[in-house]
């Protein structure tokens, strides 16, 4: 199933893999923060014009869709029927943990100057400002489970996945949405952990992420997560196809 192949990585690409198929620190230079037109923060890696050997490892899977839209729900669900398979990749946030929410099992939660810090320092393959809360995923993380030979399952936000569009990553991009704003709504407030500031900062991003999600062929699938037995049915197809790919 292992091959090699060559990649010449282009200037502001996320990063560079060496010829053990290991994130290169020597070509990758330092990171920057800058805002994108819809005034997110988002980490890029200015990088150098590289050319280098990777390992040909499985196709990693990317779910995304706004705060709220049941991707917790639906990944807990694809992990019970494809654990064997698939790992999922944790990522960090700096915002204060939920009831029920473990540290290195749901996020890696820290505080924002170590998070900054880290990401200036090039640790990170994307990084959002979300909420008020950073938000990011490892380069270490995704290295951990394409080492296991398994699917690296990331759960990011929109602006992460424009990042990872501009690397050779070229993971299975599938999009959950909720089946109006209202349902939306309505889901944030039974939480109870969010200030109605906080729910309407994240409904106006949801806007947001909805229109670039149903943009045509940004995603590669698109799932209304209005039903969740028939949702789950969707994606569990789909990750099935790509479970199969793996195992070839």
């Amino acid at each position: 199933m292992l091959g090699r192949l060559s990649v010449a990585v282009r200037r502001g690409s996320a990063f560079v893999c060496g010829a053990t198929g290991r994130l290169s620190e020597s070509l990758l230079g330092s990171w920057s923060v800058g805002c994108d037109s819809a005034g997110f923060k988002i980490g890029i890696c200015p990088g150098r014009f590289a050319h280098s050997t990777v390992m040909k490892r499985p196709r990693p899977l990317v779910l995304c869709g706004p705060s709220g839209c049941g991707k917790s729900t639906l990944t807990t669900l694809l992990m019970k029927d494809f654990g064997d398979y698939i790992r999922f990749s944790v990522s960090h946030t700096t915002r204060p943990p939920r009831s029920g929410e473990l540290n290195g099992v749901h996020y890696y939660f820290v505080n924002r100057e170590d998070m900054e810090e880290d990401i200036n320092r090039g640790d990170f393959i994307e990084s959002a400002e979300y909420s008020g809360n950073l938000y990011g995923t490892s380069k270490r993380a995704i290295e951990e489970v394409q080492e296991m030979g398994k699917i690296c399952l990331l759960d990011i936000d929109i602006q992460g996945v424009k990042q990872l569009k501009s690397t050779p990553l070229n993971p299975l991009y599938i999009f959950v949405k909720p089946p109006n704003l209202d349902e939306l709504e309505k889901r944030l407030r039974s939480r109870g952990t969010e200030t109605d500031e906080s729910i309407q900062r994240r409904l106006q991003v949801a806007e947001r992420e909805l229109e670039l999600g149903m943009k045509p062929g940004y995603f590669d699938l698109v799932i209304v997560n209005d039903d969740l037995e028939a949702a789950y049915k969707h994606l569990k197809r789909a990750v099935g196809e790509l479970v199969d790919q793996a195992r070839v």
